[in-house]
């Protein structure tokens, strides 16, 4: 019985929510960790403990922060709906937002180690024969450093997918609507239907192991080219 529409709208919405967190924590993650890579800065540090907060912060603390910035009393919340009359607060978007916070912190981690094991000299060289630094960094630096991204990507993703206190907290457990995989499971589990969160406990631990076994792939992808080139 758990195979209807309406059951599986949570798996659904979680893959939309994922994939597109993901897009997002690339948009902001691979130019933040390339700068906090290559920029030495007074603030440096401060910034990056910014953007790991959201790895020792509880979940729910983030979509409290997040709830106070794009709440309809706040000044992102009250432009977007007094401008286009858009709330984004329970609502798919909301849960985008939250699982991009909670899931750019792995990316970035992983992308900045990338760009700082990528070799300046190479950098420098290009500079020499006249490059301009766009060029560089999609010619040389992002092609070195490529299996690194890959790496924090698929962990980002794999967090933005199990998210649970910050998507509540913004997006609410609305079924057919913002209720994704792991707030269907624990309201399976309140409403006391077990077959329904087994089944959905056991669909996203297999998606989980997969992830895993992808990224272990992965790495010793890549440490195995770096004893190739020792």
């Amino acid at each position: 019985m758990f195979m209807g529409q309406i059951e599986l709208f949570p798996l659904y919405l979680s893959f939309k929510v994922s994939f597109l967190a993901t897009l997002l924590s690339l948009a902001l993650g691979v130019p933040l960790a390339w700068f906090l890579a290559r920029k030495s800065w007074l603030g440096r540090d401060w910034l990056d403990a910014l953007f790991t907060l959201p790895m020792v912060l509880p979940p729910t603390v983030l979509g409290y922060y997040l709830l106070l910035a794009i709440g309809r009393r706040s000044m992102i919340g009250t432009f977007l709906e007094e401008r286009f009359g858009l709330t984004l607060v329970f609502t798919w978007p909301a849960a985008v937002l939250a699982s991009a916070l909670v899931s750019v912190p792995l990316l970035i981690k992983a992308a900045r180690a990338a760009f700082e094991g990528v070799d300046p000299n190479l950098e420098d060289a290009a500079r020499t024969l006249g490059k301009g630094e766009a060029s560089i960094f999609f010619t040389i630096t992002l092609p070195l450093a490529w299996r690194g991204i890959a790496a924090g990507t698929v962990l980002a993703w794999a967090r933005a997918l199990g998210d649970f206190g910050a998507t509540l907290m913004v997006a609410g457990n609305i079924p057919g609507q913002t209720q994704t995989m792991p707030i269907a499971i624990y309201d399976a589990v309140q409403a006391g239907r077990l077959s329904l969160a087994n089944t959905l406990v056991l669909i996203i631990t297999l998606l989980a192991l997969v992830t895993l076994w992808a990224l272990n792939q992965l790495n010793r992808d890549i440490l195995g080219r770096g004893h190739s080139r020792d």
